[in-house]
């Protein structure tokens, strides 16, 4: 009963400024996105924020990845020009 009263309450503001906070140093950062987003006890707004946040990170390397082939390509190509 105390776990389902505890997952109605909203996550505060301060908490909020603390998880932005570790998401934001380097590698301790990405640790615990996977850490709130698939560990048991996180309530859910943080544990759905992280897999949000993860999701964000993947497309954007494969942007990264597509950008730089690009890049690669395009010197190859001046290459024969």
């Amino acid at each position: 009963m105390e776990d389902q009263h505890n997952e109605m309450q909203p996550v505060s503001v301060g908490d909020w400024v603390l998880t932005l906070f570790i998401v934001s140093l380097p590698l301790i950062g990405i640790i615990m996105l996977f850490v709130w987003a698939f560990g048991s006890g996180t309530h859910p707004s943080k544990a759905n924020f992280a897999k949000a946040s993860l999701i964000w990170m993947v497309i954007a390397v494969v942007i990264m990845l597509l950008l730089m082939m690009l890049g690669v390509f395009s010197g190859m190509m001046s290459d024969f020009t």
